[in-house]
């Protein structure tokens, strides 16, 4: 698969950030929990090569954490909401009939609340749960991805190659992967990349309000909230998981972007 340049831009912050957790989790393995009062908001030195925060505990070590739960969550609801999106969608789009409105009914239900919304509900009702919020963020994306593949298949459908290959007799097997899927991948492609970002936003937002993961997992969000109120004894600590956060975001918003090739 060749990649153009700001993919390719995007896939290296990635792996910046992947290299990162490795080496802090394989070379340095900080205590994400350890705290330290006497050793508060102590500058980036050779022990703690992002400081410490608040309690005395390891910059680089939670954000290693965070960095690595975040990516974690973005995978399993891409996974998740691609594999459920892209078969309701094909089936929907292809059958038609009664497999088509029930899809469309269960649809329209989860897009009547803002996707943000409809988290932040599962998050406020079963606080710190990651598989469900894991749940809560797939099924919003889900409905993203059901749309974009139902309407691409439907189009397949009436081409007149399609309508070819299905009167020669070629099986269901054949007509998916030689006409539909050819059709809808870059989509699922573009719309794993944009989810992952998402996915990552909103497990932010959530911690951010207190609904996300809880100790002692290490969130972005939750350390946002929890350093804002020091940011005048240092700044550098909150300055961290905002650019880790926006880091991310960005790097998954390239990778689904196509511009000049390298």
């Amino acid at each position: 698969m060749k990649l153009y340049r700001t993919q390719w831009i995007g896939l290296s912050i990635l792996t910046l950030l992947l290299v990162f957790v490795v080496i802090e989790k394989l070379w340095f393995k900080g205590d994400i929990a350890r705290q330290q009062l006497a050793l508060t908001f102590v500058e980036p030195n050779w022990q703690e090569i992002l400081g410490t925060d608040h309690y005395g505990r390891s910059n680089a070590a939670r954000l290693a954490d965070a960095i690595m739960n975040s990516l974690l969550m973005a995978g399993l609801c891409v996974t998740t909401a691609s594999l459920l999106g892209t078969i309701s969608g094909v089936w929907a789009g292809w059958q038609k009939g009664w497999v088509d409105r029930i899809f469309s009914l269960l649809v329209n239900i989860v897009m009547a609340l803002p996707g943000l919304v409809l988290v932040l509900l599962f998050g406020a009702i079963f606080p710190g749960s990651f598989f469900l919020l894991f749940m809560a963020i797939s099924i919003t994306m889900w409905a993203d991805y059901f749309r974009v593949i139902r309407s691409q298949t439907q189009a397949v459908v009436l081409s007149d190659a399609f309508e070819s290959s299905r009167l020669f007799g070629f099986g269901r097997w054949y007509l998916f992967y030689r006409h539909i899927w050819p059709e809808i991948r870059n989509d699922v492609y573009t719309l794993s990349c944009f989810g992952a970002g998402n996915a990552i936003l909103s497990l932010a937002a959530l911690g951010f309000l207190y609904v996300g993961l809880r100790p002692p997992h290490a969130e972005l969000g939750m350390m946002m909230v929890e350093l804002f109120r020091y940011y005048d004894q240092g700044f550098w600590v909150l300055l961290q998981p905002i650019v880790v956060v926006s880091l991310l975001i960005f790097s998954f918003h390239l990778l689904a972007q196509r511009g000049a090739r390298t």
